[in-house]
């Protein structure tokens, strides 16, 4: 089996986060999986909602190629989604979604959740993911760590006392959020998740906090074999109807045009 992840963290500005993320999915990934990972440069370097399309604009096009070039399921590692029910119409391959699919298995380990994510400029999208899925209900709140990708990069180096740091700051975001009733903690990035991957049965309080980055790739390797035992795929109907073969064309000829005006 054959996954495509694709991040919005640029390949050489967060060279620590991109090697650990791929040398950690492919190390948790079951017998016979491998997993690429792919970067985005520019990297979603300025939070807000542009800068989401323009990456998601990027992350749509390169699922269309993972597809063609015979990946067997792609993950939108990215935690806000973006584009992501739009490339599922476009896909026959599993598409899922860091996000989508940890607030859902979150909703399976408490009935409130709290979710702490890079910057408080997410925070209103985050409550927009919950209500999309179905689980504005159950978001206690959401919580802003304040700070950027590259800070991140000191711990994926191996420098222990910066992880420390790191740990002891996120969990100092999630106390006040348990302490109003979460039930579960969310690290709404896979920077925080892959952060707190390696800490065994890691909880703040009571709380269990999910590794996101777990959750979507053990999510992409059961909708692929889900697919393989029993046909299973998104329904075809309003919701996911399949894109045909010319708007896919038209998509990436709008893409190639803007490269090409570029260079």
């Amino acid at each position: 089996m054959r996954i495509f992840w694709q991040s919005f963290v640029d390949q050489a500005t967060s060279a620590p986060y991109m090697a650990r993320l791929a040398a950690y999915l492919n190390e948790i990934a079951a017998p016979g999986t491998s997993v690429h990972v792919e970067g985005i440069t520019p990297a979603d370097r300025d939070f807000g909602r542009l800068s989401e399309l323009r990456c998601a604009i990027q992350a749509i096009d390169n699922g269309l190629a993972a597809q063609e070039s015979g990946f067997d399921a792609y993950v939108m590692g990215h935690f806000q989604d973006p584009g992501l029910y739009e490339l599922r119409s476009a896909l026959t391959i599993p598409v899922v979604g860091a996000g989508e699919a940890t607030l859902l298995a979150a909703s399976q380990l408490g009935r409130r959740l709290g979710l702490v994510t890079l910057d408080s400029a997410f925070e209103v999208w985050h409550y927009e993911q919950a209500d999309r899925y179905g689980l504005s209900g159950r978001i206690v709140h959401v919580t802003g760590m304040g700070c950027r990708p590259e800070d991140f990069s000191a711990a994926f180096a191996g420098d222990a006392v910066a992880k420390a740091r790191m740990l002891s700051d996120f969990a100092a975001c999630a106390q006040p959020l348990v302490d109003r009733g979460a039930d579960v903690i969310i690290p709404a990035g896979v920077l925080p998740g892959l952060l707190i991957a390696g800490e065994h049965g890691f909880k703040v309080g009571y709380a269990p906090v999910v590794n996101c980055a777990a959750v979507a790739l053990k999510s992409a390797e059961m909708w692929v074999q889900l697919r393989r035992l029993n046909g299973t795929e998104p329904s075809r109907g309003p919701s996911f109807a399949l894109a045909n073969e010319r708007s896919r064309q038209d998509f990436r000829a709008l893409v190639a045009r803007t490269q090409a005006d570029k260079s």
